[in-house]
């Protein structure tokens, strides 16, 4: 076997449950080679092989996310020596105004929760003394905080304990997350004891551009349509100093992820020449409020993919996606 067809298979398999419980068509070999083969050919092999190394480090699959969720609900360090009576004391938040994320993570761990105690969801927090908000990732922290601040104001229950749940945080955003919920707290005049859980940090902070897990170009290519994008632009992008490292371990070495960075920016740009719907937020490297070349994570779950990842992940037509995703 070829390294190329090694390399197709083994990206097929890491993500082989992407959306099957939407009766998606099963990840092949076939359907990776159809994305990569967008790019220049001198590119295909050296993208599909740092491809690999990342999302095996960035890809929750069903099995991971049920994992993490039985570890959560079973740790003794959170639910004590009897975790049934624990969870039966907490309420589990259904405050999402946008989106599909948070319904469908408390319906798996409705199913978990049902195979470890025998207890459904709907059976808890009757006198609740403790809250939780689960969702899969944190991105920018728009949506939390927006959930929140909305039914914090509305809360009738005084002081509470609140249990935040993902699977990923992307630092920036988490900082920023949790300002504005303390500001949300002190406006609602309450007292909230906060406490964030998740498996995975991924650094993104701007002081720390150049040792970060996100992708952060170290110049601009000589490309037609990401020049013009640049040119759009009020302010010239923050570029990261090479050499740094990637502290999730993310990227395998610098060639490989300035590779991503340069291909994936590249064809960002001429994706958004291409599409007519793309707002101006969807931006080459991913969804971001704040002008830059894209928000770069590469976090993806079973169940969708966030628009902060780079568009060659997830646009379409007439671009070929690696991962089609589900519009909110």
């Amino acid at each position: 076997m070829s390294e190329r067809s090694e390399l197709l298979s083994s990206i097929a398999e890491t993500i082989s449950d992407y959306r099957a419980d939407d009766g998606f068509p099963k990840p092949t070999p076939k359907h990776v080679d159809q994305w990569v083969r967008q790019f220049n050919c001198d590119v295909q092999v050296p993208i599909l092989d740092e491809m690999n190394h990342v999302i095996k480090k960035t890809y929750v699959s069903k099995a991971d996310a049920t994992e993490f969720l039985t570890g959560m609900l079973t740790n003794e360090k959170l639910a004590g020596k009897d975790p049934a009576t624990f969870w039966k004391s907490v309420r589990f938040l259904n405050i999402q105004y946008r989106g599909n994320s948070q319904r469908e993570m408390l319906k798996l761990l409705d199913e978990i929760m049902f195979t470890e105690f025998s207890l459904r969801i709907d059976d808890c927090g009757k006198k609740p003394q403790h809250y939780l908000y689960l969702d899969d990732a944190n991105f920018q922290g728009f949506h939390i905080i927006n959930d929140f601040s909305k039914w914090i104001s509305s809360n009738k229950a005084g002081d509470i304990s609140l249990h935040i749940v993902t699977f990923a945080v992307h630092k920036a955003g988490q900082k920023y997350a949790m300002k504005k919920i303390k500001e949300a707290i002190k406006k609602a005049r309450t007292k909230v004891k906060l406490r964030w859980l998740y498996a995975s940090a991924f650094e993104d902070r701007p002081n720390n551009l150049s040792n970060s897990d996100v992708l952060r170009p170290t110049l601009i290519p000589n490309d037609e349509a990401t020049s013009e994008y640049v040119e759009s632009m009020q302010h010239n992008p923050v570029l990261r100093q090479p050499g740094g490292t990637s502290p999730a371990g993310i990227f395998s070495f610098e060639i490989g992820r300035n590779l991503l960075e340069q291909e994936f920016l590249k064809k960002g740009a001429a994706i958004r020449q291409d599409c007519p719907y793309l707002i101006d937020y969807m931006r080459p490297l991913g969804n971001s409020v704040l002008e830059n070349l894209g928000f770069g994570t590469l976090f993806v779950t079973f169940r969708n993919c966030p628009n902060n990842c780079p568009l060659v992940f997830w646009a379409g037509n007439p671009w070929y996606p690696l991962f089609p995703r589900r519009i909110n």
